[in-house]
């Protein structure tokens, strides 16, 4: 059984810097044979619960201020457009025909290099609360038998406003905030997560909640969780990477 997995995808630049969490990313994907991809990305929010149905998805490059070199890039992953109708059922989901955002195709890129696993995306209702985000990730544990991998696509910490230069340290208002998330995530308290705002530091953290909601969906499609990774990028982005078996 594959475990599910939350990816702090960090900034698009991901793809190119040669950073740990860029190298342990290859490692991770390396180890792992799944036969579809299942993404909840941070960048894709909508009013309902919508599943992408296209076969042929295209690389959509949702940002700006980067190097021509990061908009060359492209991803052409398959879709899988029965696992699709599939999830459209069980989840009562909209199907549309959608793209791979970066907090798709920036990761998976560079897990899967390849590009020959189908991949589907689902997006995260703006209006959901967190318990059930993570009953979202319940009713896709049943995937993880059939050897298709759940991914959550966000960011462990993700304030913007902070940014630093690369490789600056972590301030204690991000460390204190990772530290809180990984005890109570090591320990299985899963109440508390659900609460997660009532962390320390949460708000500055993450002024909006989209990049921290992809964890909870990855927390209840798994088990256990453990800690496969940890390092900062531009002093606030904690590129922070879970497993739950």
């Amino acid at each position: 059984m594959l475990p599910s997995l939350f990816i702090s995808h960090g900034s698009p630049m991901l793809a190119l810097n040669k950073t740990s969490a860029h190298t342990f990313l290859r490692e991770l994907g390396s180890q792992l044979s799944p036969k579809a991809v299942v993404v909840v990305s941070a960048h894709w929010e909508s009013s309902e619960l919508q599943v992408s149905s296209s076969a042929k998805p295209k690389t959509i490059h949702d940002f700006g201020g980067f190097p021509q070199a990061l908009f060359d890039l492209q991803y052409a992953a398959p879709g899988d457009p029965e696992l699709a109708e599939r999830l459209a059922v069980l989840l009562g989901a909209k199907p549309v025909e959608r793209g791979f955002d970066h907090g798709v195709w920036v990761p998976l890129s560079l897990m899967f290099p390849d590009a020959n696993v189908p991949v589907v995306s689902l997006s995260l209702p703006v209006r959901w609360s967190s318990a059930q985000l993570a009953a979202l990730g319940e009713q896709l544990s049943v995937l993880r038998d059939e050897g298709i991998l759940v991914i959550g696509s966000g960011s462990l910490t993700h304030n913007l406003y902070e940014l630093m230069a690369q490789d600056s340290p972590m301030p204690g208002w991000v460390d204190e905030f990772a530290r809180w998330v990984h005890d109570h995530l090591i320990a299985n308290d899963r109440e508390a997560l659900l609460n997660w705002e009532n962390a320390p530091s949460a708000r500055k953290n993450h002024p909006t909640p989209e990049h921290f909601q992809p964890l909870l969906v990855a927390m209840g499609a798994g088990g256990n969780a453990t800690q496969l990774h940890n390092s900062v990028e531009h002093g606030v982005l904690a590129m922070d990477v879970y497993q739950f078996a």
